[in-house]
């Protein structure tokens, strides 16, 4: 069977209040929102591509990080890439996100979004 085109669009996260993080993530990344409704909110970089949708869940439960087999666990994180460690983790708490407690890497930080979903930022040597 010959494979069909496939083109991935975006990465979608769950979240209580879709505009709520879309703003979050919009302050963080600085990309506009494409899409915008109650239940579902995208946002893609300028000029177009890969982007990050938001999709009411309204029994979202915040996932724990580092993992803990009697709560809610993450299905997914966002590493970013940054130059500035300190700098983009200010950036990121100055916009809402908040810092993990649990920290598995000297040159990677994990932060958590205003919904809990946990995002890393590393350095890359």
């Amino acid at each position: 069977m010959e494979r069909p085109a496939l083109t991935l669009s975006a990465t979608v996260l769950d979240a209580p209040d879709p505009r709520a993080l879309a703003a979050f993530y919009q302050r963080l990344f600085g990309w506009p929102v494409v899409e915008d409704d109650p239940t579902w909110v995208t946002l893609r970089p300028p000029g177009g591509g890969y982007g990050l949708s938001f999709q009411l869940e309204e029994h979202h439960v915040r996932p724990s990080w580092p993992a803990d087999p009697q709560r809610q666990q993450m299905q997914l994180h966002l590493d970013i890439e940054v130059e500035d460690l300190d700098g983009a983790v200010a950036y990121a708490l100055d916009a809402g996100a908040s810092l993990a407690e649990f920290q598995p890497q000297e040159h990677v930080r994990v932060l958590l979004d205003p919904a809990g979903h946990p995002f890393c930022f590393f350095v890359n040597p």
